[in-house]
């Protein structure tokens, strides 16, 4: 039997890297100097607003923009009594407040105009509204304005917030976020790989080559945001990915190297012997998180472009590195790998390895496994099951005001605005473009709008009268709805508006019509997601199955995989639902449940679970394949592969868990939702599915989960019968 492609690749790349060290390190190094490079030089394009639109809404937003009918940015500043001082608002000292800002802020450039102060009915709170100038992305003269203010007047809670502070108050917190998830992760990836290893080098490459290709992706990303825009959250994917998946490469990689030395291997021979095999598991488990990945261009919206275009550059580089740059060091440090050594971990490492290795844990759950494979099965389905039951109910919705950190001072303002001037509700804005000709007739039309939205209960009578453009070609009505944004009345009444009133009021014969605003644009982000989910779930789970019948040639082996992807993914689907929707475990994770989920991290996790779930897989079932390959019977070569592995799998498993982990205790409720999903998920799959369905699958398939043929030693493999005193992994 020919050897596989893949395995022949990764055999070329560690034999190039091996004769020529210096040439890798070089190299690899010389691409990090350049990345670096780019990021200081090339300044990334971040998406606009333009960007994000889509659909009808995306329509509408476009003709009011070119109409010059979009509002400008604002801000605004409350006034109310200080909460210090424990006495109510003295108005006469607040309007003298409220003077002084009009005045001083009336005049600063880029400020259009300044409302009057308004008073919400009680008198206990002031609003003033600032127009700023078109164009005009600078809050910092206003914000200076209001703390002078605010210095003046020690006795008012005079606070400010607005389209540009809030704006600039999310992004500060998103950035502090990322810097002490950053600052976190490093150093626990270090402790991880010192107990795996127990020698400052072996678990300083891991960590080292995940930084690099972090780093490299970070530094292509910029220029490449010229031509697919930077999502604001791109970036900590690339972190959150590529020290996951970098780390778990090498580590797999390096371990094998260390285990065929400890067999009696030269350093080259073990080095190749990695690469035919864990370097096989490395290119293969890429593969299929970049096919994963590539699915979330069929969303054809820039946030999943970017996303997947920032994920599947750090993988492909984290695989880059582990076939070249790994097995140079590797060649040239020999063993000085395992120096210098740290006493107690190396004495804890030894340890650990045995009791998860053939003769601990991994013996004492796979035996009843094995022994008793139905009844695992039906019992690990159960869990999976029943974890993943809640996910039924999952409602999806955008990000709004619920869905930020309740403690930026920014968002705290905003809500207390919306609570003493409350408004009419969501609003939906109907535009329509006709020659200017028709303006009257276009006026007369949407006022029959007007009155056929409030008769249906679900608008209320519109409070404004209709907008026309100077050119008179595109006129704006506004109709507000008697809901909260998340409630389900919104969806229900956009569409009664786009579907039946529309129709019946305004004729479209000579005109343009679209519905948009805000709730709008979140009806029409579902309703893509929607339509295109099924597209994306068979286009991945089927360029995944490909993957692993190329790569295994077993056609039950890809199914299984397949199974066991949408298992993990139903878990993380089931365990946010019940965590974020329904609030269990607010008070641990510092949060408020806002009673849904952001709508588009579930596709996101989807699609990083079906990559990432499978490390542990193929990892597992290439050690399986060995042993078939060399003769073994299916259950003892299940046994021996799941046995040999549980150690570096446990320390792979631990360091994803931790660092999805760490986003699941930063302020930004997406980044808790993606650090839930896949910190689950992931244990879940390095235990339960490894440890139990995986076996016990295998073992009721026997012979036949190697159909279409059973796998035969290649001729001329280096691979030999392993020790079995020597078999525990780590060793």
């Amino acid at each position: 039997m020919s050897p596989n492609p893949l395995t022949s690749v990764s055999m070329r790349a560690a034999r190039w890297s091996a004769t020529h060290p210096w040439r890798a390190i070089g190299g690899w190094l010389l691409l990090v100097a350049i990345a670096v490079g780019l990021a200081a030089t090339v300044s990334p394009q971040e998406a606009s607003d333009e960007d994000y639109r889509l659909g009808e809404s995306g329509r509408a937003d476009r003709w009011v923009h070119e109409a010059g009918l979009d509002a400008p940015d604002s801000e605004e500043v409350l006034v109310t009594a200080d909460d210090a001082a424990d006495r109510p608002l003295d108005q006469s000292t607040a309007e003298k407040a409220g003077a002084r800002l009009v005045d001083a802020v009336g005049t600063l450039e880029g400020v259009d105009g300044v409302s009057e102060p308004q008073w919400n009915p009680d008198r206990t709170a002031m609003l003033i509204s600032i127009q700023l100038a078109r164009d005009h992305d600078d809050a910092d003269p206003i914000v200076a304005a209001v703390a002078d203010v605010r210095s003046d007047f020690p006795d008012l809670d005079v606070r400010q917030t607005g389209d540009l502070s809030l704006d600039d108050a999310i992004d500060e917190r998103v950035a502090d976020d990322l810097s002490s998830a950053e600052g976190i992760s490093l150093p626990i990836t270090l402790v991880l790989m010192l107990l795996a290893f127990g020698a400052l080098i072996a678990a300083g490459i891991p960590v080292l080559l995940a930084a690099t290709s972090v780093a490299v992706t970070i530094g292509i990303s910029a220029p490449l945001s010229h031509l697919f825009p930077a999502e604001p959250t791109v970036t900590s994917m690339i972190v959150l990915i590529g020290m996951a998946v970098g780390v778990d490469y090498s580590l797999f990689y390096l371990n094998r190297e260390r285990e065929e030395r400890a067999r009696g291997r030269s350093t080259r021979d073990a080095v190749e012997i990695a690469a035919q095999t864990s370097g096989h598991s490395i290119l293969v488990s890429g593969g299929a998180v970049i096919c994963a990945m590539a699915g979330l261009f069929l969303m054809t919206d820039v946030t999943f472009n970017s996303l997947a275009m920032g994920s599947i550059l750090v993988v492909a580089i984290a695989v880059l590195g582990s076939i070249t740059v790994l097995p140079g060091l590797l060649a040239k440090l020999g063993r000085w790998v395992d120096r210098p050594r740290v006493p107690l971990l190396w004495r804890l490492n030894r340890r650990l390895s045995g009791r998860l290795g053939e003769g601990g844990i991994s013996r004492r759950v796979l035996g009843p496994v094995l022994r008793h494979p139905v009844v695992a099965l039906i019992v690990g389905v159960a869990v999976v099951g029943a974890l993943a039951v809640p996910a039924l109910g999952m409602k999806t919705h955008s990000g709004n005001l619920d869905t930020l950190p309740g403690d930026i001072a920014e968002v705290q303002t905003i809500k207390a605005v919306i609570e003493e001037f409350p408004s009419e509700g969501p609003v939906a804005q109907v535009v329509v473009r006709a020659p200017a000709d028709d303006q009257a007739a276009v006026a007369a039309q949407l006022d029959d709008l007007g009155r056929r939205a409030a008769a249906s209960g679900m608008f209320r009578a519109p409070s404004a009268p209709v907008e026309n453009s100077d050119d008179g070609r595109t006129s704006v009505l506004e109709l507000a709805m008697p809901f909260e944004e998340s409630d389900d009345e919104v969806d229900e009444a956009l569409l009664m508006l786009r579907d039946q009133l529309v129709p019946a009021s305004v004729d479209s014969s000579g005109a343009e019509v679209a519905v948009g605003g805000g709730p709008a644009e979140s009806l029409d982000a579902q309703e893509r997601m929607s339509d295109r989910l099924p597209l994306i779930i068979a286009f991945v789970l089927v360029l995944t199955f490909l993957m692993m019948v190329f790569a295994f040639k077993s056609v039950p082996i890809a199914l299984i995989s397949t199974v066991l992807n949408l298992a993990s993914v139903a878990v993380a689907f089931g365990l946010m639902t019940l965590v974020f929707q329904h609030g269990v475990g607010e008070s641990l994770l510092d949060f408020t449940s806002p009673g849904f989920v952001i709508d588009w991290i579930p596709l996101f996790v989807l699609v990083v679970l079906v990559g990432l779930s499978m490390d542990y897989h193929v990892f597992v079932v290439s050690r399986i394949r060995e042993h078939v390959e060399r003769g073994l019977p299916a259950r003892l070569a299940v046994q021996r592969g799941v046995s040999e592995t549980a150690g570096v799998i446990t320390s792979a498993a631990a360091v994803m868990v931790s660092v999805f982990a760490i986003f699941a205790t930063l302020s930004m409720l997406e980044m808790k939702m993606m650090g839930v999903g896949l910190s689950a998920a992931i244990l879940l799959d390095a235990t339960l599915v490894r440890l139990v369905i995986l076996p016990a699958a295998l073992v009721l398939l026997g012979e036949r989960a190697w159909w279409p043929r059973r796998p035969r030693r290649p001729q001329g493999s280096p691979v030999v019968e392993p020790d079995p005193a020597l078999a525990v992994a780590g060793r």
